[in-house]
């Protein structure tokens, strides 16, 4: 591997345009011999000389400027292309045994009264790119280790459904069970690559489009992170990514190739499949997609393999002395060659060889049939077997293989290349035999005409798939394949959470701190410590984690290069080749990928690591909403922490930093346990318990569940209570417990406080105790979310088990007999308490801050919302006296008496607390 310095050069090329010329003769002589070359051999011979030196100059680590891009043709020379180990003939037949099975499967999910849809043309475009791949380089899991990582594209799922078909990997009963999960349980196969539906085959989410080529760069980042800290040997692991050229349209495709580069992350390959075509049309018509992403990566530090033109195409560039063919494929557009690849030989003869007499003979010798079948490099099996050796033996650099293939290629002329193919899912009889034929596969016409196409197998003993099997198991076993060979944790004892249930005496702290504290206390844990991997984007100081820089140290595959301004601090900026801590700057997408690869690394490589993502809380579920889907998806565990919640209490940061509905975004991801602790005491309970369930051992989940925590987490600091004395444990778990009793008054009530919003519930209880003779509970809510989530599983159970005993909702249990209206108060909008209403006994009224934030005291914010203590006074005498209990006159002398209505008498409260 590269240096250090190598990889990560601070200048890439440049011309030195202020170093003097100390030899004017010699540089003379130069220019002079470039000049005889142009005026003797012309323009075309000169430019090549140009690349030549270009190229030596490199071999020489001579820097010369970046070309951002190069002629449209393989990067690969035919005369550098190495020896192809394989049988091409057999891997053919094997191949077009799997373009047939995905085909057929998809078709047969089109039959009537199933019609589930799937896609036919992506893995038809791009089949060859992971035969190859199968057949010589994915490595597998049985070596012990986590092999390689392989990011499938998500429309290519029925290519490699079908080829586990043939090494009896699925049954034919599971590809007719084809996105028919449960009504074909347990043969069902999930439409796209989904571990949590299909959680021993497929090890990574991919269909949504974006987040695979993110994903894939944070899990090369994170097997270089994992090896550096000594967790985990993953040397011989690399990260394949197939992607599509549309995709790459999406901001998270490109956005973090910097990183890649950055790091030498060369362990990484990124193989994009360019068909040329996203879903309505071409990907660019007027312009050539393949010369743009070659500029892109190319100016972001990553070694480009182009993949144009297989084999049939060499001997015409063999001829093209001058260039002009050359030229030709240069200034064709994409939208073109898409036309060339629907229409005659006679149309390509005319439109694309006859407007120059040098072009016209290169082609003279040729049929129009060979004409039609100049094919690309993406279908050429020597030719992506070039480029995969190629990439897997560059080292410093990331690689991406730009490979040009045909959208729909061997299903046919009606979907070759075509604007529709890929709303295209139900091949005709006369489609069907046209691509049995391409594909020379031995089904008679009858099995074609008369009920669902017929699957294709050669036979178990057959060459071909006795040849499948034995490139598996020289390549170290089946791809894809998910195994969780990690071992439960042993967790800390309850001495790691003492201090902070001890609560913080005089000292106010705000809950984020809290949390820092007992992270801080986790890490020197001998047994667990070093699997902690904190990761924030650029706000470490934001949520006091400073104070971990000195110690664990901020990971940086180069260490630190330079001499830090702060180096004589306490908490000085350190940077370190085996620091534990993931700064991955302003990019809460990269932030969060790097979570994901980080909380599945107990099943990628058999060893647990604990993400902790420390976020600005706006911008996690409302910004990266889709990769904590993802996150679920993949089975990934670990806390995410939105720090700064709420809609009121980051005071002056104003609308676009003013989180009112995290929490509710999170209620709709089925793999998140939610929760809004108001206390540190709290906090230790919760974090002790994602420890146990997420890395721990139960008779249910003997490898732990496959779930991640969010808790919100605040910038407001107040003194933290000690934990209470036979405090309700079960009940900060599943959500509400009482945590303070009304002591005096003649009516009661319940009030139901989450978050920041407890001390205004206490503070209410107070006034009205001493001011309206109203006796009040306070019940800390630490999750409507799971309030809700338990009582939506009761309800589902006594529906469809009517004759047994009805169960009640643990919210119904708990409040069931206390007198009084319940009145919910949170920093939240509305909707989040009102998730529980429905199962509420009695009298529910919930306040929320519901509409935009904006910038101000939190005294005004909370007055304007009327969600501070005075409000929730206002709040419970309004039910007290919708319930008659109270008179209404009541209402008008609280808003009189607090001055509702006027948001500038509010008390300004504290001020400040970023942590």
């Amino acid at each position: 591997m590269a240096s250090g310095s190598d990889r990560n050069p601070i200048i890439i090329g440049g011309l030195p345009s202020q170093v003097p010329d100390f030899d004017p003769e010699e540089t003379q002589e130069w220019l002079d011999s470039l000049d005889a070359a142009v005026d003797e051999r012309g323009r075309e011979r000169a430019r090549y000389l140009m690349l030549r030196l270009i190229e030596r100059a490199r071999e020489k680590r001579v820097a010369v400027p970046e070309m951002r891009s190069t002629d449209y043709v393989n990067t690969i020379a035919t005369k550098d292309e190495p020896f192809f180990p394989g049988n091409e003939e057999i891997e053919r037949k094997v191949l077009n045994a799997t373009r047939w099975n995905a085909a057929v499967m998809v078709s047969r999910a089109q039959r009537p009264g199933i019609g589930v849809g799937g896609h036919i043309a992506t893995f038809a475009s791009s089949a060859s790119l992971y035969d190859v791949g199968f057949n010589h380089f994915f490595r597998g899991k049985d070596g012990g280790d986590g092999g390689d990582q392989v990011f499938f594209q998500g429309h290519a799922s029925p290519g490699i459904y079908a080829r586990a078909y043939l090494l009896d990997r699925l049954s034919e009963a599971q590809l007719d069970g084809f996105r028919q999960e449960k009504s074909k349980a347990p043969h069902g196969l999930s439409s796209y690559p989904h571990p949590r539906l299909m959680p021993d085959f497929w090890e990574f989410p991919t269909v949504s489009m974006g987040l695979g080529p993110i994903g894939a760069i944070h899990q090369a980042r994170m097997n270089r992170y994992m090896e550096a800290r000594g967790i985990a040997d993953t040397s011989k692991s690399r990260v394949w990514a197939f992607l599509g050229d549309g995709e790459m349209d999406e901001p998270e495709s490109l956005g973090q190739l910097s990183l890649a580069a950055r790091e030498g992350l060369d362990n990484l390959t990124f193989v994009i499949n360019c068909n040329l075509q996203r879903l309505d049309g071409p990907v660019r018509g007027n312009g050539k997609v393949i010369q743009e992403l070659e500029s892109y990566f190319r100016g972001a530090g990553w070694n480009v393999i182009k993949l144009v033109w297989d084999r049939s195409w060499d001997p015409l560039l063999a001829q093209d002395r001058d260039g002009v063919l050359v030229n030709k494929l240069n200034t064709t557009p994409d939208g073109q060659f898409q036309t060339y690849a629907t229409e005659s030989g006679a149309y390509i003869r005319e439109h694309f060889f006859g407007g120059d007499q040098r072009l016209r003979s290169m082609a003279e010798n040729m049929t129009d049939d060979q004409l039609l079948h100049l094919g690309r490099g993406g279908h050429d099996h020597r030719k992506v077997y070039a480029a995969y050796k190629a990439a897997a033996e560059h080292k410093g650099q990331p690689t991406v293989i730009l490979a040009q293939t045909i959208k729909g290629w061997t299903l046919g002329p009606n979907f070759e290349g075509r604007n529709a193919t890929h709303q295209m899912k139900k091949l005709t009889v006369d489609d069907l035999k046209h691509f049995r034929d391409r594909l020379h596969l031995p089904i008679p016409d009858k099995e074609l005409e008369s009920g669902a196409p017929p699957y294709y197998h050669p036979g178990r003993d057959s060459e071909e798939i006795q040849y499948m099997h034995d490139r598996r198991q020289e390549c170290g076993g089946y791809v894809p394949t998910r195994i969780n060979r990690a071992k439960p944790l042993q967790l800390p004892d309850e001495k790691a959470y003492a201090a902070l249930k001890k609560g913080s005496g005089q000292q106010e702290i705000a809950t984020t701190m809290a949390f820092v504290r007992l992270l801080k206390d986790l890490m020197r844990d001998k047994e667990i410590g070093r699997r902690f991997v904190p990761i924030a984007p650029d706000e470490y100081r934001t949520f006091g984690m400073d104070s971990f820089f000195p110690s664990a140290k901020i990971y940086n595959p180069l260490g630190q290069l330079y001499e830090s301004v702060d180096r004589e601090l306490l908490l000085a900026y350190k940077e370190s080749p085996t620091g534990q801590m993931l700064h991955d700057g302003i990019s809460e997408a990269g932030c969060i990928a790097a979570a994901i690869a980080a909380g599945s690394a107990y099943a990628t490589h058999g060893e647990p690591l604990i993400p902790i993502y420390v976020f600005y809380s706006m911008f996690g579920f409302q910004r990266t909403g889709d990769q904590f889907w993802q996150m679920g998806d993949q089975l990934a565990r670990g806390f995410v922490l939105g720090a700064t919640a709420g809609r009121t209490t980051l005071t002056g940061e104003g609308l676009q930093h003013a989180d009112g509905h995290s929490q509710l975004l999170a209620s709709t991801n089925p793999a998140v346990v939610a929760y809004d602790p108001a206390f540190g005491f709290e906090i230790s309970h919760i974090v002790q318990d994602g420890l146990r369930r997420m890395y721990g051992s139960s008779e249910e989940h003997p490898q732990g569940e496959d779930v991640f925590y969010y808790l919100t987490v605040y910038n407001e600091p107040i003194r933290q209570p000690a934990e209470p004395e036979n405090v309700d444990a079960e009940g900060i778990l599943k959500g509400l417990y009482r945590y303070q009793a009304g002591e005096r008054g003649t009516h009661s009530a319940q009030i139901l406080a989450s978050g920041v919003a407890l001390p205004w519930a206490l503070e209410a209880q107070r006034i009205l105790a001493d001011e309206w003779d109203v006796k009040a509970d306070v019940w800390s809510a630490t999750s409507w979310n799971e309030l809700r989530r338990e009582a939506v599983a009761v309800e589902k159970h006594n529906l469809l088990n009517p004759e047994e005993e009805q169960r009640v909702p643990y919210v119904t249990r708990k409040l069931q007999g206390m007198e009084g209206p319940k009145v919910a108060v949170s920093d939240w909008m509305r909707a989040v308490p009102d998730q529980i209403a429905r199962w509420v006994p009695g009298t529910y009224q919930s306040l929320g801050a519901d509409g935009f934030g904006f910038a101000d005291t939190r005294g005004a914010a909370r007055r304007f919302f009327h969600i501070d203590a005075q409000s929730i006074v206002l709040g419970v005498l309004t039910e007290l006296a919708r319930e008659g209990k109270v008179d209404r006159s009541a209402l008008k002398q609280a808003i009189d008496r607090y001055d509702l209505l006027e948001v500038a008498s509010a008390d300004p409260g504290t001020a400040g607390g970023d942590a």
